[in-house]
């Protein structure tokens, strides 16, 4: 195993480099750049630009090298300095942007990741044990359902109910006066209901699709050989269930973790449009709409190394619940 990790974690400078690569190089293939955009969203407003003031500013943003040229430069500062470049539609260092949204970010994500997991694992488990049951039917409906609903949908419904109920406008984790007067203990209450919300329609989807996993995962590995043994040999159901069955249940929900990774870091981006929710997933839209590429590209990259971490922790994770997958490991 310390050799395979070892192997894995060689291969990670490479990969991360080449999708760097891809990333800058994908992310500039649209025609202009941030001083087009800039120059355009001036332009609507009233403000031409001579040809020559749109060069220097090309110049002042760097803007008038290579796309190669930008990105070693970019990745020289990254290297030698932690400098993730300067976002020019804030006007501020990349890392300062994403650094302001990243805690309730990566708040709102881990909370949502954990209740699809706690509620979806044993709902799953119980539907596989009580196939055709009432409850199954039920949850097997709900899983329906939440997978076949998108998430903005459900966003829309829910906000014009509480509209409707409060005659409040939701505006995401915090009301008008948490806006106004910042956050203070006794708006702790108030904001940990509306962090429910979020929870409800980000995590509906993810916890549906766990379910309908888990339970077809579960019933298949209860029809095998080595089930109806242990069975036959006096094994409890909880043995058969928790120590067999569900070990190797588990193998698809834990491939999945790399994404789920990604998702702690940049949140749901239509969603969090909707609901008007302050994390990274709408300043990596905006960053792509404006051209601001050091932005949009640092976001990526790092979803990209998420993914990558996830990846090899998820293989980690699989080796450990399937012994059949060490086994084809060493031969």
């Amino acid at each position: 195993m310390l050799k395979y990790i070892g192997k894995r974690l060689l291969m990670f400078i490479p990969t991360i480099l080449i999708i760097s690569v891809l990333i800058f190089f994908i992310i500039q293939l649209p025609p202009g750049d941030y001083v087009t955009s800039y120059v355009a969203a001036m332009a609507a407003e009233g403000e031409i630009f001579t040809a020559e003031e749109i060069q220097e500013l090309r110049v002042y943003y760097g803007l008038d090298d290579p796309w190669y040229i930008q990105y070693f430069d970019w990745m020289k500062g990254i290297i030698t300095e932690g400098d993730f470049g300067f976002s020019f539609e804030h006007n501020k260092p990349v890392w300062d942007v994403i650094m302001e949204r990243l805690p309730l970010t990566l708040a709102v994500s881990f909370v949502i990741l954990v209740f699809q997991y706690a509620v979806s694992l044993p709902v799953g488990i119980y539907c596989a044990n009580h196939q055709y049951s009432v409850g199954d039917y039920f949850w097997s409906f709900v899983g329906f359902v939440g997978t076949a609903t998108p998430n903005f949908l459900l966003a829309i419904i829910i906000m014009y109910w509480i509209y409707v109920e409060t005659g409040e406008v939701y505006l995401g984790l915090f009301s008008t006066e948490m806006l106004a007067n910042g956050m203070r203990w006794e708006y702790v209450p108030e904001f940990l209901f509306r962090c429910l919300i979020p929870l409800i329609v980000i995590g509906t989807s993810g916890t549906c699709g766990i379910i309908r996993t888990v339970r077809a995962q579960m019933l298949d590995e209860q029809s095998r050989q080595y089930t109806l043994t242990a069975r036959a040999k006096g094994c409890s159901e909880a043995t058969i269930t928790y120590k067999y069955c569900l070990r190797a249940a588990l193998n698809p929900v834990v491939s999945g973790l790399s994404g789920s990774l990604r998702t702690i870091f940049s949140g749901s981006t239509v969603s969090a449009i909707v609901m008007n929710l302050q994390i990274q997933g709408p300043v990596l839209l905006a960053a792509l709409k404006s051209q601001d590429m050091y932005l949009a590209g640092t976001i990526v990259m790092v979803q990209a190394i998420l993914v990558v971490v996830g990846t090899l922790l998820s293989d980690i994770a699989l080796a450990w619940l399937d012994p059949r997958i060490r086994f084809s490991e060493r031969g």
